[in-house]
């Protein structure tokens, strides 16, 4: 199908934001790829669609390596926009070949399993501190004591960011995540590019600092490369920096807040989960494809791209539903039920191809840790009132979610 009147997507109505599953549920029925007039973009709603056009190299999440904006049919974006684009536009998630797969190819090693589990000590100790101060406080904000500093603190670590300068962080990349956002206002605009200037000046500073006195940290690291092999140029350490703590700690706070928002819902998997702790594993897995934190991932159509007959130009935009992906029952079985015990979960809420999370296995283990802290030190937290949830789309997550621990 090519277009429809009155598509169900409607991202600017709080109703569809506050539950848009029933829409996604909806566009399935209507076809492999719909054009959505309000957003100006290709809908693709089904799992493999989805799978299979994050690999497809005909797409990118950029069209710079190979068009300019004009050949490609796009309005360059205002020039009081520029140090956002120049934050973004150098970081690996907004790259293709060949510039992504050095980035790529440079941060992995950060990223290797054996990194990943010497970290796991840190994790597991944070997470039971914080959830501790939650406990000894008789509950509170989950989102503000638990779910945010875990991973801010975490990447903040990797990336050697002293603990004294950590504050701004977390609102700094909530800013710039505004700009990901479908129609993104003026207000966020100016938001994100402020944040975007406060945040380049500040790891420009730190990066000198590593330059003089390198430490066992990423920024260090990243640094090295730099100077001895001339293969990450200054902005692509910035950007790559930025983009480590935003991708790495947004997936998960808004992950931890929409899991422990479901799982109050559902009173009897959380009874399960309780009761064996062992799930732990699966119900991470399981809460990322229910309620996914990711809801979209866009992708510029490079050369034109033919989905079930329909000829999708080049310079059109694609919107790969993975929030819809993840509810398919031509891959889930009973996909609007939850099953923290699911055994067949191919979500797809880290993404696929060259661009899926590089910080995946961290996200998981964050995720895990924080769940099983909870679990075994407040196994009678409850909610104090309904959860807030944020006016976005795009990063599906909470603004509060209280609780009380008897």
């Amino acid at each position: 199908m090519t277009s429809a009147d009155a598509l169900p997507f409607a991202p600017s109505d709080p109703h569809f934001v506050a539950d848009p599953y029933p829409a996604y549920a909806e566009l399935r029925a209507r076809g492999r790829v719909l054009w959505c007039e309000e957003t100006g973009q290709w809908l693709v709603p089904h799992h493999a669609d989805v799978s299979a056009l994050l690999r497809d190299r005909r797409l990118g999440r950029t069209y710079r390596h190979r068009y300019t904006h004009e050949e490609f049919g796009r309005t360059p974006p205002p020039p009081e926009h520029e140090p956002f684009h120049t934050l973004n536009d150098h970081g690996m998630l907004d790259l293709e070949p060949p510039d992504h797969t050095r980035i790529r190819r440079l941060v992995s090693q950060a990223f290797t399993p054996r990194t990943v589990e010497r970290l796991a000590p840190y994790v597991h100790a944070l997470a039971g501190e914080l959830v501790g101060r939650l406990v000894e406080a008789g509950g509170g904000d989950l989102l503000a004591e638990v779910a945010e500093p875990l991973p801010v603190a975490v990447i903040a670590e990797m990336l050697g960011v002293p603990e004294a300068d950590r504050a701004p962080l977390r609102p700094w990349s909530a800013a710039i995540c505004g700009m990901y956002e479908l129609n993104p206002s003026a207000e966020t605009a100016e938001r994100a590019v402020r944040a975007s200037l406060e945040f380049t000046d500040y790891l420009r500073e730190l990066i000198a600092e590593r330059r003089r006195r390198p430490g066992d940290d990423l920024v260090s690291a990243l640094t090295a490369a730099h100077d001895e092999g001339d293969r990450l140029t200054e902005q692509e350490m910035i950007s790559t920096c930025v983009l480590l703590l935003n991708a790495g700690h947004e997936a998960t706070v808004n992950g931890t807040g929409n899991a422990w928002a479901t799982l109050f819902e559902h009173p009897g998997q959380l009874a399960a989960l309780r009761a064996d702790r062992s799930l732990v594993p699966s119900a991470v897995e399981e809460l990322l494809r229910f309620d996914t934190p990711l809801q979209l991932f866009e992708r510029w159509v490079l050369e034109d791209v033919e989905i079930d007959g329909t000829v999708v130009p080049r310079g059109a935009e694609l919107a790969l539903l993975f929030g819809s992906a993840n509810r398919d029952p031509a891959v889930f079985a009973e996909p609007d039920r939850l099953d923290l015990g699911r055994r067949r979960n191919p979500h797809i809420s880290f993404s696929a191809g060259i661009h899926y999370c590089i910080g995946a296995p961290l996200a998981r283990m964050e995720l895990a840790a924080s769940m099983t802290a909870l679990l075994e030190r407040a196994p009678g937290m409850r909610l104090a009132a309904e959860p807030v949830r944020r006016p976005d789309l795009v990063m599906r997550g909470l603004e509060e979610l209280r609780v009380e621990i008897a």
